[in-house]
C-alpha cells in the first residue's frame, strides 16, 4: 500500500483554494495565507486572546500590516473579514 504523499495533497489543496486569500479595503487589496504553516501557528498560539494587531501582523506580514494600519478600521470590519477569512479557508482564528 502506498504511503500518504504530503506534497501530493497540498498541491490539490492549493490548487483548489490558491495560495493566498484576498479582501480589499479603500482600494488596497491585501492577501492572508489560505494555509497556515507550523511555525506561524506556533507563535499564534503564543499571542494573548485579545492580540488583534499580533494576529494581523503574522497573517499579512510586516509590510502589509504597516499598509493595513494606515486605514480607519473598526472591531467590527477585522470581525469581519476574520469571519469571511475561515468561512472561505476553513482555518477558525479566535475560536476555542
Amino acid at each position: 500500500m502506498p504511503g500518504f504523499d504530503v506534497n501530493a495533497a497540498r498541491a490539490q489543496r492549493l490548487e483548489a483554494h490558491g495560495a493566498a486569500w484576498s479582501f480589499q479595503l479603500d482600494g488596497d487589496t491585501f492577501e492572508l495565507p489560505t494555509e497556515i504553516g507550523h511555525r506561524t501557528a506556533r507563535a499564534l498560539r503564543e499571542l494573548d486572546d485579545s492580540d488583534v494587531d499580533g494576529l494581523l501582523g503574522l497573517l499579512l506580514g510586516e509590510a502589509q500590516f504597516k499598509k493595513f494600519l494606515e486605514h480607519d478600521i473598526t472591531m467590527q470590519d477585522i470581525a469581519a473579514i476574520l469571519e469571511a477569512y475561515g468561512k472561505e479557508t476553513g482555518l477558525g482564528l479566535g475560536e476555542d
